[in-house]
This record gives structure tokens, C-alpha cells and sequence, in this order.
């Protein structure tokens, strides 16, 4: 349920909040009452099934009245396609958006029926630019038809977070600017949605980095707090979001009461004999990172709800939606759902019938957990979205 004696609540910033608290922000942050979605990464297998959480967000009358939308890497595929596609969405009177699965679904599908990991790293390495530049190129050409950050609606507000690599920061692109609370702010940016979406969905080693050259110019005089000077200005080098925010928590848990987070992180797999060449030894290291960070914020995050300190709930790819104790669940067995969430974080083709598994899975968790924790006078699903495959 919504409380809305938490308009402009101020609140201290918990020992325990799931994200890092820097030197520029104020002791006591002053919250908004409203929704923001936080959407993970993990490649094609995040896109889809947070195209699924979408989907039943959609139906609910959710996703008319969210506030901000932060996500990474994955997460980051889809929230642009929902963000160049916004005005598309034709909302009716329940806030129901008529139009979502020719403007979302449809274009997530299309672009989950092609390889572009070993196609932007062959035309990166054995063409001009870099990987980074191919990938973005081939995001334009599948999704976002050269839209700029620019083109995106002013409300609601679309946060795609990459991290810097030089500052060690958050990088977050959106319409109004794009900034590193260290590096400096660029007040409306005029970047390509494509080269935001890439530069936060950089997965290292191989798709990374992405890199901007921006001039010193752009920057608002005296933004940054130490770091306001090239290179760090002018040759930004950024990665994957997730190295920095796995969950895409940073900028829409210091600003808003209510938190929701579709979480499509896989669990690291043990391996008897571990790969010993550079590139997948490297990616096997930022994956036992990246496990054990998620499962901190995770644990966090939920306790965080569970005292207090926000509203909301958290759904992942590896729950079991046992575990919710609705009785009209949807059916989905947590061997079934277990094996969608062991999908490589590839952005590889994938075929039909996991797709829809995969967005079906995303649609029926998240119902579960909105109708559990976060207001539990909603309806049921009537059915899946692809009834014929389930989970």
C-alpha cells in the first residue's frame, strides 16, 4: 500500500542500506513519495524477464505511475526499448498501457533472435572502432533507430548507470545530465541512447569499455567534487553498470520511499577446473565479485523493507514463488524456474520457446511479490502470458 505521510520524509542513512552513501550527500536524505523500478543485469535472460515483471506491471496499472526507472547492463536493453517507446504505450484510464507488447515485447523478441556478444567483439577487434562502439551500433540498428538521450519523455525519469573505470563512480546517463558525483555533471546531454545503453551494459572483459569524449566545456563549472579535470573529463572510460550497482539500487534508493527490484542475476556455478585463458579466467573473477556483492545488497534490501526504512518488494530469477504462500499463484515449479535462471549472461540468441518461458517466469514472480508484499487487494493473473509453454 501506498502511505502518503512519507511525502519528503527525511531519513538517515542506515550502517546497513544496500547502497553506498558518498561525502556529497546529505546526512539525512529527503525522500519522495513515489515508485521507482530497479532493473538488474544479465544479459538476454535479464532483458526478458524483466520484460515479463513489465508486462505484469502493465496489466496492474503499475507502470503508468512509476517515477524512475534505474537499471544496468541487462536490465538496461529493456528499459530502453520501454523509454524510446513511451509516448507509444498509449495509456487508458486505469493507467494501463494498450499498446506494451507491440512497443516492448515485440522488439526485446526480435533482437533475442540474434547474437550481438561475438558480432560486436569480431567487428571491434578486426574493424575500425571499438567493441563498445560496434555494440551500440548494432543497439541502434535492432532497437533504438539512433534516438538520443534527448528524445526520451521528462517524466518519468529513465537513470541507465554505467560504471567509471577511471573515478571508480557511478556514471548515471539520463535527459537532464549525465554525471559522476566526482568527474562532474553535463547538463542535456546529446548522446546517443544507444551508447548509454551499451556503456552500462559493457560486460567485462569482452564488451568493455565504452568511451566518451566529451569537452571540458560541457561540464557545469565546479559539479565535480575532486576529479573536475581531463582526462577524467574529456576521455571518459566506463563499464558495465553492474560492476558498481548490480541491483541499479544507487539512484533510485536515495530519492524515492517506495523501491521495487526485479532481479535477474544468476548464482555462480561451482567449477572443478577452472578456465585458465585470460578472458574467461577474468570473467569467472568478476563473476564470484559480482555473486557475492548481489547476495549482500539482496539481503539488505529485504531487510530494509522488512524495518521500515522503505516501502516495496524484491522479486529475482532464482525465488520460489512457494516461498509467497499465495494460493493463486501462478504454477511454477522451483526446478523449472531454477534452470531459466542458470541461462548464460550472454547477449546470445536464444530461441522461441525460452524467450517466453523466461518472460512468462519474469510476469509470474513479480506478480507474487506485489500482491504479497506491496498491496494485496490486486487481482490475480487470469493466465500466462504464453500459456502454451509456462515455465
Amino acid at each position: 500500500m501506498f502511505d502518503s505521510s512519507m511525502t519528503n520524509r527525511k531519513t538517515p542513512a542506515p550502517s546497513t542500506s544496500p547502497v553506498e552513501f558518498i561525502e556529497t550527500d546529505p546526512q539525512d536524505l529527503d525522500l519522495s513519495e513515489g515508485i521507482a523500478l530497479c532493473l538488474s543485469g544479465g544479459g538476454y535472460r535479464a532483458m526478458l524477464f524483466h520484460a515479463g515483471s513489465l508486462w505484469r506491471l502493465n496489466e496492474l496499472g503499475y507502470l503508468g505511475r512509476i517515477d524512475r526507472f534505474s537499471s544496468v547492463s541487462g536490465g538496461s536493453i529493456t528499459s530502453g526499448v520501454l523509454a524510446s517507446n513511451w509516448s507509444k504505450l498509449d495509456f487508458d484510464g486505469q493507467g494501463v498501457g494498450r499498446n506494451f507488447i507491440p512497443a516492448v515485447i515485440e522488439p526485446l523478441r526480435r533482437l533475442a533472435d540474434k547474437t550481438l556478444d561475438i558480432k560486436s567483439i569480431l567487428s571491434g577487434v578486426l574493424g575500425p572502432g571499438s567493441v563498445g562502439e560496434r555494440l551500440a551500433d548494432h543497439y541502434d540498428e535492432n532497437l533504438y533507430g539512433k534516438k538520443s538521450l534527448q528524445d526520451l519523455p521528462n517524466e518519468p525519469r529513465f537513470v541507465f548507470n554505467a560504471t567509471n573505470v577511471q573515478s571508480g563512480a557511478l556514471w548515471r546517463f539520463m535527459k537532464p545530465y549525465m554525471r559522476d558525483y566526482r568527474v562532474g555533471e553535463v547538463r542535456r546531454p546529446d548522446v546517443r541512447l544507444a551508447i548509454a545503453v551499451a556503456a552500462s551494459s559493457a560486460f567485462p572483459p569482452v564488451l568493455s569499455p565504452v568511451e566518451l569524449r566529451i569537452s571540458e566545456a560541457a561540464y557545469t563549472p565546479n559539479s565535480g567534487l575532486d576529479l573536475q579535470r581531463s582526462p577524467y573529463t574529456t576521455n571518459v572510460v566506463l563499464t558495465d553498470g553492474g560492476v558498481y550497482d548490480n541491483l541499479g539500487l544507487e539512484t533510485a534508493w536515495k530519492k524515492y520511499t517506495t523501491i521495487l527490484v526485479s532481479d535477474a542475476g544468476g548464482k555462480l556455478s561451482p567449477q572443478e577446473e577452472p578456465d585458465e585463458d585470460w578472458v574467461r579466467h577474468a570473467r569467472r573473477i568478476v563473476d564470484l565479485v559480482d555473486n557475492q556483492v548481489r547476495s549482500l545488497r539482496k539481503r539488505q534490501v529485504i531487510d530494509s523493507f522488512r524495518l521500515g526504512n522503505r516501502q516495496g518488494t524484491y522479486w529475482g530469477i532464482r525465488s520460489n514463488i512457494a516461498n509467497y504462500h499465495l494460493a493463486d499463484a501462478l504454477d511454477c515449479p522451483y526446478d523449472k524456474t531454477l534452470a531459466l535462471a542458470d541461462t548464460p549472461t550472454r547477449l546470445k540468441r536464444l530461441g522461441k520457446t525460452l524467450q517466453e518461458r523466461l518472460i512468462n517466469w519474469g510476469y509470474a514472480v513479480c506478480d507474487a511479490a506485489i500482491r504479497k508484499h506491496h498491496n494485496q487487494s490486486l487481482p490475480a493473473p487470469s493466465g500466462w502470458p504464453y500459456p502454451n509453454v509456462k515455465v
